[in-house]
């Protein structure tokens, strides 16, 4: 008994239990997250390599954050043109952007492939993927078991992205030590494999089923309750049919109530995904090896060590959110999280500045689950998929602003004004979001307490 209690705390018992599509998503997320973990480490230093100026590095990957706009568009068309599809289409967005990346070294080039492909440069979801599975797993999942699904999505990439930071850092110096394997060489090895891992992925999509897609599951279950609809089909015939019409419309409609919510959310991460922009980890990477010349191998290690602090953290997450909240989960650990990345910077000592890196990291991650299930809540399950996909897009435009300040900071010697910028929008964004949605009710919590009225009319 006190096995399976941990194992219903931890949330392994939800994941064992979970469907044969919910589990393929989670392990493309695993996949993805290795090759973004791994480009992640490689990518500035590959734009440097091929004498990039800070400053234009910076520019590039703004510019690459800017190109995510496509992945909105695909996000949108999700549900009317199918997901699998969709999802398809970025897998192969993977595959043409690794390719470009191992085979040439021109700048344009490779800012074509970055726009109009998927390479991500903090390490973090880029592409139509994140909206578009956080919404299936939505439908797929029952409410009261949905933030143990949605930890397990983010702990298992976690740790697919730390495996790829520490598998890619020692293989790309191995490489290195031999003669014939420059570094601009092993470099683009690493995108060569990006490019499999994307093509890896698309074979999963092609293995996902009809419940994935959010006709497949209403149509599921239509069919489960057809004795009533055979019923009363009389004068509901037509209705059924404008139904049906409104369920294959391309673009979803999104409520009034759903669209003030929106905007009060796109305000908020707005200013959390500029903070994210002015330090994502390729920049934090390269940072480290400017200010301390640690290696490939040894960055690896570095943010393989980040990495699994924040996996495991995630899981914390899980049971916290049960006993505070989903808000408060996601503003007690975020919080901390902001004021150790102001501090990155400060020690002259590497010692130092890991230490508050990997504080940083323990904590950072501990709000994307309950984040993701508060925004599976928050809005109607017809308008999930457009809204994680319009919020995505707010965050890439607003993160998009930071690499290329850090950039011209870069170049003219104050790399460290980033850090403290961004730990201070952190802790604004985490205030607000406080103040913003601390009293508000999700449709979870309206059906919890109308069970709760109703059990206790029965006791009665």
């Amino acid at each position: 008994m006190a096995l399976l209690h941990i194992l219903r705390e931890l949330g392994l018992h939800s994941l064992h239990n979970s469907s044969r599509d919910t589990k393929i998503l989670i392990l493309q997320r695993f996949i993805r997250f290795f090759a973004f973990g791994g480009s992640t480490i490689v990518l500035a230093l590959y734009l440097h390599a091929i004498s990039i100026s800070d400053a234009q590095i910076g520019l590039f990957m703004s510019l690459t954050l800017v190109g995510d706009v496509i992945s909105f568009a695909l996000t949108l068309l999700a549900d009317g043109v199918g997901r699998k599809i969709v999802l398809g289409g970025g897998a192969m967005l993977m595959v043409m952007s690794g390719v470009v990346f191992a085979v040439t070294g021109n700048f344009w080039c490779l800012l074509a492939a970055s726009v109009f492909g998927v390479i991500s440069p903090n390490g973090r979801e880029i592409g139509p993927f994140s909206a578009i599975e956080e919404s299936t797993l939505a439908h797929l999942t029952k409410p009261e078991i949905r933030s143990d699904i949605f930890a397990w999505y983010v702990v298992i990439g976690s740790g697919g992205n730390a495996l790829g930071k520490l598998a890619t850092g020692w293989v790309v110096q191995k490489l290195q030590s031999r003669e014939r394997w420059s570094p601009v060489r092993s470099y683009q090895a690493v995108f060569l494999a990006y490019a499999g891992l994307g093509f890896l992925n698309l074979l999963l999509t092609c293995m996902l089923s009809s419940r994935v897609e959010l006709h497949g599951h209403e149509e599921q279950k239509d069919s489960d309750d057809e004795s009533e609809s055979l019923i009363s089909r009389g004068d509901t015939d037509s209705n059924h049919e404008m139904t049906v019409k409104e369920k294959r419309s391309l673009l979803p409609k999104i409520s009034k109530e759903s669209r003030i919510v929106l905007l009060k959310l796109c305000l908020l991460f707005a200013l959390d995904s500029l903070a994210s922009g002015l330090v994502p980890a390729s920049l934090v990477t390269y940072f480290f090896n400017l200010k301390f010349k640690l290696h490939e191998g040894d960055l690896g290690t570095l943010f393989f060590i980040a990495g699994i602090l924040s996996s495991v953290s995630s899981l914390v997450a899980v049971s916290l959110s049960r006993r505070i909240g989903l808000i408060r989960t996601m503003v007690f650990t975020h919080l901390p999280s902001a004021i150790a990345l102001c501090l990155i910077p400060i020690p002259s000592s590497l010692s130092g500045a890991i230490f508050f890196l990997l504080l940083r990291s323990s904590l950072a991650s501990m709000d994307i689950a309950p984040k993701a299930a508060f925004l599976s809540v928050v809005v109607q399950p017809g308008e999930r998929t457009a809204v994680m996909g319009f919020i995505s897009v707010v965050r890439t435009f607003s993160q998009s602003c930071g690499p290329v300040i850090t950039g011209v900071l870069a170049q003219s010697g104050r790399f460290w004004v980033t850090f403290v910028v961004a730990g201070s929008l952190k802790a604004t964004y985490d205030l607000g979001l406080l103040t913003g949605f601390r009293g508000h009710k999700t449709e979870m919590d309206r059906a919890e307490r109308t069970a709760s009225r109703d059990n206790q009319e029965v006791d009665e």
